[in-house]
């Protein structure tokens, strides 16, 4: 009995943890994405305005690696809802492909996965499959 009173007790403080990380990151990224979109406004009305034509093309590739930045932080703020939603629901850590639980060291390193290891890499390799073909079927419309 004291047993399963000690693993519930530290089941519910990692459940803390994880939920206290995941949502002090979410906050750091909100932050971050709104200070960007901020700034990258700001600076696209007051540059475009005084800008030659070399310069400008330089400041709009640097809009777009901006974007891609907030585009990746969106991304993340994802994953990170997804991780919460599934806490709450008591899944975090279970692999979606097979169920199995996923590696503590896993989910240390990438606490995002939502695969185990074996699955991430059978998704991996059929990616990658789909990628050649893809890439085969491109390359050959070009030489009929």
């Amino acid at each position: 009995m004291a047993t399963a009173n000690t693993r519930a007790v530290a089941e519910s403080s990692r459940y803390n943890e994880l939920k206290a990380m995941f949502e002090t990151r979410r906050r750091e990224l909100v932050r971050e994405v709104r200070v960007k979109i901020r700034d990258a406004r700001a600076d696209s009305i007051l540059e475009r305005d005084v800008l030659d034509q070399g310069e400008s093309s330089e400041v709009e590739i640097q809009d777009a690696i901006g974007f891609a930045l907030i585009q990746m932080k969106a991304e993340t703020l994802d994953k990170i809802d997804a991780a919460l939603q599934r806490l709450a629901e008591g899944t975090y850590g279970d692999c979606v492909e097979c169920g199995a639980e996923i590696a503590a060291s896993r989910l240390w390193a990438l606490p995002f996965a939502v695969r185990c290891r074996d699955c991430e890499e059978a998704r991996e390799t059929v990616e990658r499959r789909e990628r050649v073909m893809a890439e085969r079927r491109g390359s050959s419309a070009l030489f009929p």
